[in-house]
């Protein structure tokens, strides 16, 4: 018969959390979660089959704080802008936990809606705030959240990795200018229009290329 686990997989979760908060994501080795547990290394092998898994599990109770953090966004006006503010202060007040959610890498390139579903139902209740504050079709309430998530994300990496920092009021300042253009470009009806890319300048007697339009 295997071995009875020792810990249970949400007190092992936590305990890798708490390393992760308090030292950075790798910081979180067999030994130290062993250690904070008062144990060997060991018996965190007979709850969790690796240290990924004991990660992805320490993952999904960051989510729960972050999803708590941000939970009452939708009680502010504009809403979906106190969801970018509440993203980017994350990045200032737990950065470990920021870059644990939002920067980890990966083995293999994923596509921009694998990201979006990690978020868990952030993406979701975001698109459907952003439909009924804004009257929008629901393509383009994601247009407007992908692209202020790529934003907000930018901004927040910044302060998580110690590259510089925002007040709230710089915060809300620089979102706001984003979010108002994206608005005013979405109700104007120009997503439709056609995408020029940058290009070379052709050599003479080579054709130029053709405008590139959104599918």
């Amino acid at each position: 018969m295997p071995p009875k686990p020792k810990f249970t997989k949400e007190q092992v979760a936590a305990a890798a959390l708490a390393i992760i908060k308090e030292k950075g994501v790798a910081a979180l080795t067999a030994r130290e979660l062993g250690s904070r547990l008062g144990s060997s290394a060991r018996p965190i092998f007979t709850t969790f089959r690796n240290m990924d898994e004991v990660r992805w599990a320490a993952r999904a109770l960051a989510l729960e704080e972050f999803e708590s953090y941000t939970g009452e966004f939708t009680a502010y006006k504009p809403a979906f802008k106190q969801m970018g503010i509440l993203m980017v202060s994350y990045g200032i007040r737990q950065p470990e936990l920021f870059k644990l959610l939002f920067m980890q890498e990966h083995g293999q390139g994923r596509g921009f809606e694998d990201a979006l579903r990690e978020l868990g139902s952030m993406a979701e209740t975001s698109i459907r705030v952003i439909r009924q504050d804004y009257a929008m079709t629901t393509e383009e309430a994601r247009v407007l959240f992908e692209q202020m998530w790529v934003h907000a994300f930018g901004m927040g990496a910044l302060c998580a990795m110690g590259v510089c920092s925002f007040t709230e009021e710089e915060i809300s300042e620089k979102l706001g200018q984003v979010f108002t253009g994206m608005v005013m470009m979405i109700k104007s009806g120009q997503l439709k229009r056609p995408v020029v890319r940058p290009h070379r300048e052709a050599p003479e007697g080579e054709g130029q290329p053709e405008p590139l339009t959104e599918d």
